[in-house]
């Protein structure tokens, strides 16, 4: 009975920042006074103009189906948002919502990738685009960037990876885990590449998008020799604190978005009609709650990276969004407390969980060893005292 389970389930890794959460809820309910750097979830609570708009969904009896891809009003509203603030023009039918964004990017994956088809991801990486190009039967071609180059792919490096059999080109602005932001300029750069290349598609992660401390959004699909190559993937979840609402999106060509459609007709049907009705709230009405919360995640990142700076042997970027440091911790390896000597990102990660009572994710969930991943989506208070512990911690080791 050993083998019973499918090939492809057998060949994905598990989610290690959903493990490394769920392992620190474990410790806390044991009554361990953990600080969780572990979660990419904002702490704030959802606006209450969304919550009023759920609230009246209920009363107004949205609880029946709802078309696969989305209501009406919804995907009006995302295209909507998407020519008001990115200046990019998609009708309704070029839209598909999905249950969280992790499901949009799920969809277009598996629409695109076909076996000994490759996917370019630029290391480091979120965690689930390499296994869902594996789940597709697709291969993955990792690009590592270091920390010296901000955690940005190159256009050399583009060339270089692709291949006859390269299908797609996976990239997040602003980044998770990185905090690395793509400029405009950057973006076009590789954009050219891409236009040469007529086989390859662009999985655009803009997910951050809201969480920006340097300028002005730019998507990868404002350039239109690609635009028809590009899937957008966005959703609620960080921009207006709604992760448990669980509503994504994407906007493509109206060819794709129909096989995307196809596919979630098969596997889930339509998203939540509840989430949908409040999505279309978020979409729609003032957007002060959402950059008030961006000033609390700038706020965050100084206070985190005034104390990352002081910790020798830590080398860690400024992020220019998101929400997450991406320090390096190699210079940690090899040394000792004198009862633990420390091998690798791992072993740093449950160095500060068991030390510090500071949770963390190694960085080779995202392709990337030499680092650790600290998210500052929660309070003031919480960060300062993970960072007093780190610090301690840290200078133990010799």
């Amino acid at each position: 009975m050993e083998n019973y389970l499918s090939q492809r389930l057998q060949n994905m890794e598990e989610s290690q920042t959903i493990a490394m959460n769920e392992k620190t809820k474990d410790l806390q309910e044991q009554g361990l006074d953990i600080v969780n750097l572990t979660a990419g979830e904002p702490d704030f609570f959802t606006p209450d103009a969304i919550k009023a708009a759920a609230k009246a969904a209920v009363d107004n009896n949205f609880s029946f189906y709802t078309p696969v891809a989305g209501y009406m009003d919804l995907r009006k509203a995302i295209a909507g948002k998407l020519q008001r603030e990115n200046n990019l023009t998609y009708t309704p039918e070029q839209i598909v919502v999905t249950n969280g964004a992790k499901h949009a990017l799920a969809n277009a994956i598996t629409s695109l990738i076909d076996p000994n088809d490759e996917a370019i991801i630029p290391a480091p990486y979120w965690v689930s685009y390499s296994e869902l190009v594996k789940l597709a039967g697709g291969s993955n071609v990792i690009v590592p960037t270091s920390i010296d180059s901000n955690f940005k792919m190159t256009t050399a490096q583009l060339e270089a990876a692709i291949t006859p059999r390269t299908k797609l080109l996976i990239l997040c602005s602003p980044s998770n885990p990185s905090g690395a932001v793509y400029s405009k300029a950057e973006l076009q750069a590789l954009a050219e590449v891409v236009a040469k290349h007529k086989r390859l598609f662009v999985l655009s992660d803009e997910i951050y998008e809201h969480i920006n401390f340097v300028g002005k959004h730019e998507s990868m699909a404002q350039f239109e020799s690609i635009k028809d190559r590009v899937i957008i993937i966005n959703g609620v979840s960080k921009a207006y604190a709604m992760t448990g609402y669980r509503i994504g999106y994407s906007a493509t060509s109206l060819g794709l978005a129909k096989a995307c459609t196809k596919l979630q007709g098969q596997f889930t049907s339509n998203a939540s009609s509840i989430a949908q009705k409040a999505s279309v709230a978020a979409l729609t009405l003032d957007n002060t709650p959402t950059q008030e919360m961006t000033k609390a995640f700038l706020r965050r990142r100084n206070l985190v990276m005034e104390w990352l700076q002081q910790m020798p042997g830590l080398r860690c970027t400024v992020p220019d969004g998101a929400f997450y440091a991406f320090p390096d911790v190699s210079a940690f390896f090899g040394k000792s407390d004198g009862t633990t000597t420390l091998k690798n990102d791992m072993d740093v990660c449950l160095y500060l969980l068991e030390k510090a009572l500071v949770a963390s994710v190694p960085g080779s969930a995202f392709g990337a060893p030499s680092c650790i991943r600290l998210s500052y989506a929660t309070s003031d208070e919480n960060l300062l005292k993970a960072m007093k512990s780190m610090k301690a911690a840290l200078a133990k080791l010799v």
